[in-house]
């Protein structure tokens, strides 16, 4: 009999043991990916590919990064802002092309950016007479916010942004356009109610949901298996951000959406996987189009086939406004 009791007293300490312990990972890896802090993860991955090094590192390529860096140095650009539906001032950055006609995009930054990046896409669009809108999402830059949504909670964020840009800037043709966290965004995104002037979606480097992608950084950067620390940890996200990873999906937003999507990947993306690319695109319920760069790592097709990535670009925006 003492025995037995000893043995269930064990047996008790030891699951409780486990329990505390799980509630410390759990807090630990929300402390790492989720919270909002200056410095993120070195996330498996996240190099340059070797077609990219060999461009970056060009006497052509820093030519024309400090050309670049100039013409972004002598734009206006606006601070504005909106509330977000949980009370959070979210803020961008807006420029006004005096070409538009009520022509935008909306750019999503990724992981820990913000919307001082991405100065190469917005000068082409502001060349092909776009406006631009870059919000900083939710826990990044200017916006509010102590925790990383992953583009689940920016996802009515960005409707938000839409509202503003046709009440406010009176838009009548707008785009979204995302990378890596980003492009999860506008997939997500798009499976809202959106207004008929929002034309279409491109997506690069998207992941397919948050629980597969931080899944897949557990495996590389810690050496350890999926279950049962995505669990744990999401039940942590749940409490202290209001979202779990399983309802995070972008695979769930384009199964939704009816616009126009054209999804853009490297072949050498090691951060989100490139099979997350055709998955997305299998998923997708409206007109489609798949680009696989070759040799470009994670967000590297517009630095590995620049010239080829805004024609298509181009031939995708023409295409969707006459629709």
């Amino acid at each position: 009999m003492k025995l037995k009791k000893r043995v269930t007293r064990i047996s008790i300490a030891i699951v409780l043991i486990f329990i505390i312990g799980m509630g410390i990972a759990g807090n630990y890896f929300y402390n790492v990916g989720i919270n909002r802090s200056q410095e993120g993860p070195n996330l498996h991955g996240g190099g340059s590919s070797a077609a990219a090094a060999s461009i970056e590192g060009s006497e052509e390529q820093q030519k024309e990064i400090a050309e670049l860096m100039k013409w972004t140095e002598q734009q206006q650009f606006e601070i504005v802002q909106i509330k977000s539906y949980d009370g959070l001032t979210l803020k961008a950055r807006f420029l006004k092309n005096p070409n538009s006609n009520g022509k935008v995009v909306i750019l999503a930054h990724g992981y820990k950016g913000s919307s001082e990046q991405m100065p190469g896409i917005t000068k082409d669009y502001y060349d092909m007479g776009y406006d631009i809108l870059k919000p900083d999402a939710r826990g990044h830059g200017m916006s509010e916010g102590n925790y990383i949504g992953y583009g689940w909670h920016d996802r009515k964020d960005y409707v938000d942004w839409v509202d503003f840009l046709i009440e406010e800037k009176k838009e009548d043709t707008i785009f979204l356009h995302g990378f890596s966290m980003g492009a999860a965004t506008v997939l997500m995104t798009s499976g809202e109610k959106l207004p008929k002037e929002v034309k279409g979606i491109i997506a690069n480097s998207g992941y397919t949901t948050v629980k597969a992608e931080l899944s897949h950084q557990l495996k590389y950067l810690y050496k350890l298996p999926a279950f049962p620390l995505m669990e744990v940890t999401s039940v942590v996200t749940k409490i202290r951000a209001g979202y779990s990873f399983e309802e995070a999906s972008a695979l769930e937003g384009v199964k939704k959406n009816t616009l126009p999507l054209f999804i853009i990947h490297g072949d050498q993306d090691e951060l989100v996987p490139t099979k997350m690319a055709t998955e997305i695109y299998d998923a997708a319920s409206s007109k489609k189009d798949l680009w696989i760069v070759k040799g470009a790592g994670h967000t590297e097709a517009y630095t590995v086939a620049e010239e080829e990535y805004k024609s298509k670009l181009q031939n995708f925006l023409d295409t969707a406004i006459k629709q």
